[in-house]
């Protein structure tokens, strides 16, 4: 029989891998065999069993006992008479109808001779019976001989078929086969480097013009050309292992610009079976057609990339060979990328909340640059995000993955919390939300005060100003103010999550950082156990010097929003300030300087009332000898506040005078600043500052010493005055590695210098020729005047 194999298509070859195909066709040929084989045996066996009936056909002797009375007397007439047959004859045979004959068993079974009365079990039955083993060499054909019988019983023989038969039984099994294997690839003809880089230019250029018309012949038209997305899209199975990598690449970039530029600003919803039942224009039929066919292979996209970045994180590659574990990567970077600029660029439409859930644990990958990539990404997100929608559900998703991996994470993941665009909640309403809104006139009043015209036009414009109403996109700041809370809910919850549980974590300088700037939102009830929480933190002594920095600035911004209708009197803070500042030096901790600042201002500016004056002027001591300890912009940050000190606090011209007298001696190494004395000192630092390098550092001392007056000679200028002390300390920067501001040039002097020398070369150049040629006026050529003063300069 002729087996027909049907030719796979090239669709179906190109999403199937060689190692795939070539187990195929070993199990479609070990099918074969196996069928084959079998197929002749039940051959065999058939022509046996007829060649056996022909021969003979046994009487069953069995099958008397079955019978009834009167069919055994038919038989026995019909039978020979037993009159012909001696008595030792007839007992034998009498014997034998008792017993089976090897004339009417199965010689084909190996059951003993002298079975009685035995269940035969099915064929299915005794083929399951058969153990399973694989089978490792082909099976050999064996021919069935006449069996030999012994005392134990009969024993089948059999005997190898010849393997000239074998051979050709194979031949016709291969013949089967030969249509299966044309469509094997065919060994390509050897190129030479040259010619393989010509080639792969070549059809990457293809490539390339081919993406670009598809994408091009989707934006100008995409209502009509929706199906050109799928077309793009299945590009991102390029098998050729020449160009596959940067193919693949360039379908992805060019897919994210695709929906970028065709996405609607609304979010598309799935119809109902009553919509879909009811008839509708053309227009909108072709509408519908349009966002379904979009919203299906957006998700197809998404669901690529994210097939891609799963590849790579379980190091194994996807369906064939064509590239390598390497490349893998950096299309996984790639497919990052494009879900970090949806995630930026369209957060409005469907699935972005499957995109979040993608991103957020990307953000604690090993790889760094993935991670800052997801980061950036979610930082971009909150700093443009005026709802709060998308900024609630990224908060959901970070404060799950922090529980989940029992908070060990990057600190980066908390630090984009610093982002969010929650400013303080004012509780009291604003005057948009107090005052009525608009009522339309109704009908009575219509009818009383306006004319049939009137009311005509009063009723279009009212139905105008109602649609306003309802197309206008902003949100209602209630519906901002619930979601910011519950935004900030679940970071607080995070926070002290990782306050209680994992204080040694190295999620704490973010949790610090926080809290420091979000604490004023804060609900009063948690003030007194957060305060708690802070000072046995910074007391436990385990916290670095900038996270101790960190849980006084949290204090402090506690304590001066909603916690100023509490009675607490933060002393222990202040003394763990005072006594931590000479930490602060000209080397690694120079950076701290702008949180120490912070914490100053808090701490006096913003609770001048509650600020003794002995505590005013031991900071104001400790801080003009910090300033001759640290870089130049830290002294100008810490001069500025000096400054502030002074003009907010009374007396503090104490310390400029040499002559004053009070009671007790200064003492510097005291730990607590109410009681070190410091009434009993000068500021002897400011005549060194006075003599500092950095011009404006000179300013401030100058300032200073003058007793920081507001007006005068001996006032700032206003570029100066008018700035905080944390963008002094920002601006005179030395990051760079360079004086700032920049050292003035003395280029200019050297200048003057020699065109004063030049002029009076010319003149005794001058006096020599008037001498030598006398007085009689004579024209000299330029060109030897210039060769007279080169040479009078060498």
């Amino acid at each position: 029989r002729k087996n027909t194999k049907r030719v796979p298509s090239f669709r179906k070859l190109l999403r199937t891998s060689k190692i795939k195909l070539d187990n195929k066709l070993k199990n479609k040929q070990y099918k074969q065999q196996s069928a084959v084989k079998k197929y002749r045996k039940e051959q065999k066996k058939l022509r046996e069993a007829v060649r056996d009936a022909i021969a003979s056909k046994p009487f069953p002797l069995e099958g008397s006992r079955k019978k009834k009375v009167d069919e055994k007397h038919e038989e026995e007439e019909d039978a020979l008479p037993l009159d012909m047959m001696d008595e030792d004859d007839l007992k034998l045979m009498e014997d034998l109808a008792r017993k089976a004959s090897f004339l009417t068993r199965d010689l084909s079974s190996h059951e003993p001779v002298h079975v009685k009365k035995r269940k035969h079990e099915s064929v299915i039955e005794k083929y399951e019976k058969v153990p399973r083993r694989m089978q490792t060499q082909p099976e050999k054909e064996l021919i069935h001989l006449l069996p030999i019988k012994d005392k134990s019983g009969i024993i089948p023989q059999t005997m190898e078929k010849p393997a000239l038969n074998t051979a050709q039984g194979e031949e016709e099994d291969t013949e089967e086969m030969e249509e299966a294997e044309d469509f094997n690839e065919e060994p390509l003809p050897v190129l030479t480097p040259e010619e393989m880089a010509a080639q792969r230019r070549q059809k990457l250029q293809e490539r390339k013009m081919h993406i670009a018309a598809l994408a091009s012949t989707i934006l100008s038209e995409p209502d009509n050309n929706i199906k050109k997305l799928k077309e793009l899209r299945a590009m991102l199975m390029e098998q050729d292992p020449n160009v596959a990598v940067i193919v693949r690449k360039l379908v992805m970039v060019s897919l994210m610009e695709v929906f970028k530029d065709i996405v609607p600003s609304y979010k598309i919803r799935p119809l109902t079976e009553a919509e879909k039942a009811t008839k509708v224009k053309k227009e909108t039929q072709k509408l519908r057609e349009f966002e379904e066919g979009l919203v299906s292979q957006y998700k197809f996209y998404l669901e690529n990339l994210e097939q891609t970045i799963k590849d790579w994180k379980q190091r194994k590659l996807k369906k064939s060979n064509v590239i390598s574990l390497k490349a893998y990567k950096g299309l996984a970077e790639i497919a990052v990328k494009c879900l970090c600029e949806l995630l930026v660029a369209l957060p409005h439409f469907n699935f972005h909340n499957n995109i979040i859930v993608l991103i957020v644990p990307l953000m604690n990958d090993t790889s760094k640059k993935i991670s800052e990539l997801c980061c950036e990404a979610v930082k971009k997100l909150f700093k443009q995000d005026k709802l709060g929608y998308a900024s609630l559900g990224v908060v959901k998703v970070i404060s799950g993955l922090v529980r989940g991996r029992n908070y060990d994470v990057r600190p980066e993941v908390l630090k984009v919390f610093l982002h969010l665009r929650i400013k303080e909640v004012e509780l009291q309403k604003d005057s948009e939300d107090i005052a009525p809104k608009k009522k339309f006139m109704t009908y009575k009043e219509k009818r009383k005060n306006l004319s049939r015209m009137q009311r005509k036009w009063k009723k279009a414009e009212e139905k105008l100003e109602r649609e306003l109403l309802e197309a206008e996109a902003s949100e209602s700041k209630e519906k901002k103010l619930k979601l910011h809370t519950e935004t900030l809910n679940i970071v607080f919850v995070t926070y002290f999550r990782i306050l209680k549980k994992a204080q040694k974590s190295p999620l704490l300088p973010a949790v610090l950082e926080g809290l420091a700037k979000f604490a004023h939102l804060i609900n009063v009830e948690f003030f007194d156990d957060l305060l708690i929480v802070l000072h046995s933190l910074i007391a436990s002594g385990g916290l670095s010097y900038r996270e101790s920095l960190h849980c006084i600035l949290s204090a402090f911004y506690i304590l001066s929003g909603q916690g100023d209708v509490l009675n607490i009197d933060p002393m222990k803070f202040y003394t763990h300030l005072y006594k931590t500042l000479f930490s602060l030096h000209a080397g690694r901790t120079n950076d701290d300087t702008g949180i120490v600042l912070q914490c100053l201002d808090v701490m006096f500016a913003k609770r001048r009332k509650q600020v003794s004056q002995q505590r005013a002027l031991a900071f104001l001591k400790r801080l003009s000898t910090l300033a001759l300890h640290v870089l130049p912009n830290s002294s100008v940050g810490i001069l500025a506040t000096n400054r502030v000190l002074m003009q907010t606090f009374p007396r503090m011209d104490l310390l400029l005078d040499n002559e004053s007298q009070g009671s007790g001696v200064y003492l510097p190494e005291l730990e607590e600043p109410e009681h070190c004395n410091a009434q009993n000192t000068a500021l002897w630092e400011l005549h060194l500052l006075q003599r500092h390098y950095h011009p404006v550092v000179q300013k401030f001392a100058a300032h200073l010493i003058a007793g920081a007056p507001t007006e005068g000679s001996g006032a700032l200028s206003l570029d100066l005055s008018q700035r905080h002390a944390t963008e002094l300390f920002e601006e005179y920067s030395m990051r760079g590695m360079a004086f700032n501001p920049p050292v003035a040039s003395v280029t200019p002097r050297r200048k003057d210098t020699f065109s004063q020398r030049d002029s009076f070369i010319d003149e005794e150049l001058n006096k020599q020729l008037q001498h030598h040629i006398g007085a009689t006026a004579v024209h000299i050529p330029l060109d030897f005047a210039k060769h007279l003063k080169e040479t009078s300069l060498s």
